[in-house]
C-alpha cells in the first residue's frame, strides 16, 4: 500500500465531512500535512475517476461527486496502490535453486494476500471512516 491511498481516503473523509463546502487543495494539504502538489496530485486522480468535481477560479475547491456511503475503501486502494503489495525482489543467483525460485513462488502468495486486503477494504466506505473519525473525536 502506498501514501497515495491514504492521501486519497484522508482527502474524501475531509469532503466528506462538509458537503457542501467547497474545499482547496491547501485545505486538504493542510488536515494531511502534506505539501499541496502531492494532494492535488491524487485529487487530479481521484477527479479523472468520477469521485470528485472541481470549480476553477478565486472561489473554487472541491466537492464529492458520489455519495460517500457508495465509495468503499477496495476502490481507493485499486486506484492508487494494486500491485504494491508485491516488493521488488533483488536479482538473485539464478544458478541456486532459492535464488533462480523464489521470486515467482512467493507471487502466489502476495497475489492472494492482495485480494484479502481488498476483500476486506470492499467492507468499508468514506462514511464508515468519517464515523470513526467523528466517535474518536468524541471520545
Amino acid at each position: 500500500m502506498n501514501s497515495d491511498f491514504v492521501v486519497a481516503v484522508h482527502s474524501l473523509v475531509f469532503l466528506a465531512y462538509a458537503p457542501d463546502n467547497l474545499k482547496t487543495s491547501d485545505n486538504i494539504a493542510k488536515s494531511v500535512s502534506i505539501h499541496p502538489v502531492r494532494v492535488r496530485k491524487v485529487l487530479s486522480l481521484l477527479r479523472k475517476h468520477g469521485f470528485i468535481q472541481s470549480k476553477h477560479g478565486a472561489k473554487g475547491g472541491f466537492l464529492l461527486a458520489q455519495d460517500p456511503r457508495t465509495i468503499t475503501l477496495d476502490k481507493l486502494y485499486i486506484l492508487t496502490s494494486e500491485g504494491s503489495l508485491k516488493p521488488k525482489w533483488p536479482d538473485s543467483n539464478q544458478k541456486c535453486t532459492i535464488g533462480a525460485n523464489i521470486e515467482r513462488a512467493m507471487d502466489g502468495v502476495f497475489e492472494t494476500t492482495e485480494q484479502q486486503v481488498m476483500a476486506n477494504l470492499k467492507d468499508y466506505t468514506i462514511a464508515d471512516v468519517l464515523l470513526r473519525v467523528e466517535e474518536q473525536d468524541r471520545a
